[in-house]
């Protein structure tokens, strides 16, 4: 999308000035003649924080409650946010606005920041003069899936740092300890036993093909990567992530949360539901969920219910099959979506307790075995040396 900004009588200088600021931040440039200014702010603005969104959201969201006008809202946080990419989609609002500009369609002209879920609700909450509670929602939505998000990425902190630190202990062992204990193996003379000689292969190869051995990991993570990205890779990925032991449950239940919270909180601000399903699907994150998702939207589209599509899926349980389908009866359906999110969330949090009760045990008797073979394999020969010179 490009704005096309003209120096003309009706403009105030200060819009204007900010106008080219807004222009310059986000890489537009000025027009030959000099009269106008071209802005592509969608693609040039910078990546804006989920936290910095979330709190813009909530500080505009406790304006409106407090009765103040779009426009003044705009220019009491354009004054508060920090210097940096927020400041300027800001900005970049509060003019647009101050231009005659819906909210809304200020806000689409940077989709880097408010997607289209975001946009969508402003929409359906102006049309219907309830943006206060549209935003009420947008930020108890963020908020809610950013601590999701948080309570995953937090949860995997701990086994990455130990994988980490043991892939880290076993490459110095097998390169620079192994080799001392070959070294005085070989002036002892003698056979070795079969763990130290797979133990002493080992070492070798890694000394020799560690470029090798770099170099292939590079390319299997790169190939798998550019791979993903397609759409049979992605399907074929995604499929693996739900079936992984453990980890499957944990994502399908993100899953289940984050379409429950999304249509649910699109639904109760009045966001058209084949609009809703298209915006959800594009928001899963996962290429299974979201082709089972288009099947429901199609099958709405053709005049079915909800819930029969959604539980042919396989996806989705029946708990969550059933509510829906008494929310589409009741005329509640936001009410129960609301309701599937927060239970599925609470399941989450506890699947991930269960992973790590789980994992954390497991990942310190793995290392203790691999470290436990080096000890033994490096040993083995002194014991022999020992028994010998006992006799």
């Amino acid at each position: 999308m490009r704005l096309l900004l003209t120096d003309n009588l009706g403009m105030p200088d200060i819009i204007r000035q900010r106008r080219e600021k807004l222009a310059a931040a986000t890489g537009a440039t000025p027009s030959t003649g000099g009269a106008s200014i071209n802005v592509d702010a969608p693609k040039k603005i910078s990546k804006v924080s989920k936290e910095a969104l979330t709190q813009f959201t909530t500080q505009l969201a406790t304006l409106q409650d407090a009765g103040m006008p779009v426009l003044r809202s705009l220019r009491i946080l354009e004054g508060q946010v920090a210097k940096g990419p927020m400041k300027v989609v800001v900005q970049g609002l509060a003019d647009d606005v101050e231009g005659g500009t819906a909210l809304s369609e200020a806000m689409a002209k940077f989709p880097t920041v408010f997607d289209d879920l975001y946009v969508n609700m402003m929409r359906a909450g102006e049309a219907g003069g309830a943006l206060t509670g549209v935003l009420n929602r947008l930020a108890e939505f963020l908020e809610k899936a950013d601590a999701l998000v948080r309570k995953i990425k937090s949860a995997m902190i701990y086994p990455t740092l130990v994988v980490t630190f043991a892939i880290a202990v076993m490459f110095y062992i097998m390169l620079a300890v192994v080799p001392k204990f070959e070294q005085a193996f070989q002036a002892l003379g003698g056979q070795l036993p079969g763990p130290t000689v797979f133990l002493i292969a080992t070492s070798r190869a890694l000394a020799t093909w560690w470029w090798a051995i770099i170099l292939g990991v590079a390319a299997i993570v790169i190939g798998v990567s550019v791979w993903g990205r397609t759409v049979g890779g992605k399907r074929v990925l995604d499929r693996l992530k739900l079936k992984l032991p453990l980890f499957g449950l944990v994502i399908s239940g993100t899953q289940v949360a984050r379409f429950a919270r999304t249509l649910g909180t699109l639904s109760s601000s009045g966001v058209e539901r084949l609009r809703s399903l298209d915006i959800v699907a594009e928001a899963s994150g996962n290429f299974v969920f979201e082709e089972a998702i288009r099947k429901v939207q199609t099958a709405v589209r053709e005049g079915e219910s909800m819930a029969k599509p959604l539980g042919e899926t396989g996806l989705f349980d029946d708990i969550v099959v059933n509510m829906v389908d008494v929310g589409e009866e009741t005329g509640e359906l936001d009410k129960m979506l609301m309701k599937v999110a927060s239970n599925y969330e609470t399941t989450v949090d506890n699947r991930i307790s269960a992973l790590m009760s789980v994992l954390e045990p497991a990942l310190i008797i793995t290392l203790g075995v691999f470290v436990g073979f080096i000890v033994i394999a490096l040993f083995l020969p002194l014991l022999k040396i020992q028994e010998m010179l006992s006799r």
